[in-house]
């Protein structure tokens, strides 16, 4: 495996310049480890919500299991967005799926924010501690993927921002004559 490079959107490429990086992105180090926590995080979730969790919410106020059942859904519903897209890159890693279909999008992460509601983020100190670590855990991961399915499939070649240190080296030189 090696590791995934950000795209260079500078200079020529070939029209199919998107495939290349989702291609090298499904062969990469970062691919596996992403992937790899991401199927942990399920099964650790699903775990805790058929085990411990259950038990732990049953003893919670009315306002609180509300606040658990949300916290629960939102949790599942982030899980299942990166579930399933790492498994769209996998397919693709495994020549089940072409790069180019895996950019249409069915495929992407759901634009829309699945926010916290005012009553469950009032109520979150008194959920359990498992859920709201998994939570949490999940939050954090679900935005790397959301900041990698930007990348590799949103952003165009020229949306990457001029290098501000180079600008300033030829500005330089310009002004000194180099």
């Amino acid at each position: 495996m090696h590791e995934f490079q950000a795209p260079n959107f500078h200079g020529a490429g070939a029209p199919d310049w998107r495939n290349g990086v989702i291609q090298d992105f499904a062969r990469s180090e970062l691919f596996e480890r992403t992937f790899q926590e991401g199927m942990d995080l399920v099964e650790q979730t699903a775990t805790y919500l058929d085990g411990e969790g259950r038990q732990e919410s049953k003893l919670l106020s009315r306002n609180a299991a509300l606040a658990y059942a949300a916290e629960s859904m939102r949790l599942t519903t982030r899980l299942m967005q990166v579930a399933s897209w790492l498994l769209v890159q996998r397919a693709v890693r495994e020549g089940d799926m072409a790069p180019a279909a895996a950019c249409e999008d069915r495929y992407r992460l759901n634009p829309d924010d699945v926010a916290r509601s005012t009553e469950t983020e009032a109520a979150r100190s008194e959920l359990p501690h498992g859920l709201t670590g998994l939570a949490d855990r999940a939050e954090r991961l679900y935005e790397r993927v959301r900041h990698l399915d930007r990348r590799m499939y949103l952003e165009s070649r020229t949306a990457e921002p001029a290098n501000p240190v180079l600008g300033h080296l030829d500005r330089l030189k310009s002004a000194f004559g180099g």
